[in-house]
């Protein structure tokens, strides 16, 4: 996949602009969800800045070398409900996801030194592309039911489930056609011109639905602007108040839920920069290097989670934004991390993001998530599945990751990607030596 702007280019002012806005968009849905679902009074907006903050430790980490952004870790969402299930108070609740945050960058910090010392030979042997291939895959896969679900998703009981499927199949069918007929500037900004035409029609039905007192039209729940929080509250300042309230065995608690997710991570981690890897055509886990990626996306979760309570993980949601648009510019990276963290401080623009209905982003994501798919299983071109031993490799892994195998160990949960993943490099092992057919 040929890039039209590559990790150094630089777009002009106005197009890095129009493009980090679209990168924002992409990634804006999951990250401002994580602390909706967590809940506990948490700050979508200090989130958003969080994220935006992550990002740009995560570029200087690496130099500036890897175009993606960093966003809520849906991987830690167990882990955060755990911090404040074992707090006394809210304030300790907060303080417990910084520290837990704190554990898991320290996980990172770990492997990168072990990855600095020991060189990433070891990896590319136990993760080959039979195995990372159909790994990547299933990330995407995996977030298929997501973005069917969201696709019909209504904003209240009453919104008819037809409107809200044709509004997302709108705004799939206008990005689908921008990418593939578009000229020029419409190629590269595919889903801002098909949120916005998703948005137009359900905001149409909304009006008429309003003004005739139909509730079955109301797509967009306007409503929102009546609550905007116009200041974000940042979770570090809450959690000051909670160092009084610290225990060791609270600590405790944290580390344990967080620490073992950190190493859960790591997998997909890996999975995530040899899929964009693919898409740029440079080996990210070379240069700038796997353990300056690790340093970036640990220290880069301690940033997220000291402003916004979330720990932050590289997006595939970006990273299928950089394969459609083709664009892999870092200065758009950097720039949509600006756009996040000056965002979080305008709650009526944050508010208009928030009010883009899940059907819209839905359709979207049916594009995002199946770019990920197909850019794993392009990874597995070249192996040969004539084979046996590739053939069940490939199988296992998409069959657990499809099934949706996942294992939990009190608080600490192995994702259906994590299990897929650890399968894969088991069965790879045990038929490496896979002998010749005789004839």
């Amino acid at each position: 996949m040929k890039m039209i702007y590559n990790v150094s280019d630089k777009p002009k002012m106005g197009q890095t602009i129009v493009f980090a806005f679209q990168q924002l968009l992409a990634i804006l849905a999951a990250t401002i969800a994580v602390p909706a679902i967590v809940g506990n009074g948490m700050s979508t907006s200090a989130a958003l800045f969080g994220a935006g903050v992550g990002t740009i430790v995560y570029l200087l980490f690496t130099k500036f070398k890897s175009p993606v952004f960093l966003g809520s870790s849906f991987a830690f969402i167990g882990s955060m409900f755990a911090a404040f299930a074992g707090a006394s108070s809210t304030a300790l609740g907060y303080l417990g996801m910084i520290l837990g945050a704190v554990f898991a960058g320290l996980v990172y910090v770990l492997l990168a030194a072990i990855v600095k010392a020991c060189g990433v030979a070891w990896i590319n042997k136990l993760m080959p592309a039979v195995v990372i291939g159909p790994t990547v895959a299933i990330i995407g896969l995996s977030l298929a039911g997501n973005a069917i679900g969201d696709l019909g998703a209504a904003p209240n009981a009453d919104a008819s489930f037809y409107l809200c499927l044709i509004c997302g199949l709108v705004t799939l069918f206008v990005t689908m056609l921008c990418s593939v007929f578009g000229k020029k500037m419409l190629k590269m900004i595919p889903f801002i011109i098909g949120i916005a035409a998703g948005y137009a029609v359900a905001a149409a039905f909304t009006v008429i639905g309003i003004s005739t007192g139909n509730v079955a039209l109301e797509i967009i729940d306007f409503s929102k602007f009546q609550n905007m929080q116009w200041v974000p509250e940042f979770t570090f300042l809450t959690a000051f108040g909670g160092f009084g309230e610290l225990s060791a065995s609270y600590i405790g608690t944290v580390a344990v839920a967080y620490v073992p997710v950190a190493f859960v991570v790591f997998a997909e981690h890996i999975a995530d920069h040899k899929n964009l890897s693919s898409i740029i055509e440079q080996d990210l886990l070379e240069e700038p290097g796997l353990h300056r990626t690790l340093l970036g996306d640990g220290v880069g979760s301690m940033c997220g989670a000291f402003f916004g309570g979330c720990p932050n993980t590289t997006y595939g949601e970006s990273v299928g934004c950089v394969a459609i648009s083709r664009n892999a510019s870092v200065v758009t990276i950097l720039t949509t991390a600006f756009l996040a963290i000056i965002a979080s401080f305008f709650a009526p623009f944050v508010t208009l993001l928030a009010t883009i209905p899940n059907c819209v982003m839905g359709g979207v994501c049916v594009a995002l998530y199946g770019f990920i798919a197909v850019s794993g299983l392009k990874m597995v071109q070249g192996v040969d599945l004539n084979k046996n031993r590739n053939l069940f490799v490939v199988s296992v892994i998409l069959i657990a990751g499809i099934g949706g195998l996942s294992i939990s160990f009190g608080k600490v949960t192995l994702t259906s990607v994590a299990c897929a993943l650890i399968l894969g490099i088991i069965t790879n092992l045990l038929l490496k030596n896979e002998p010749d057919d005789e004839e």
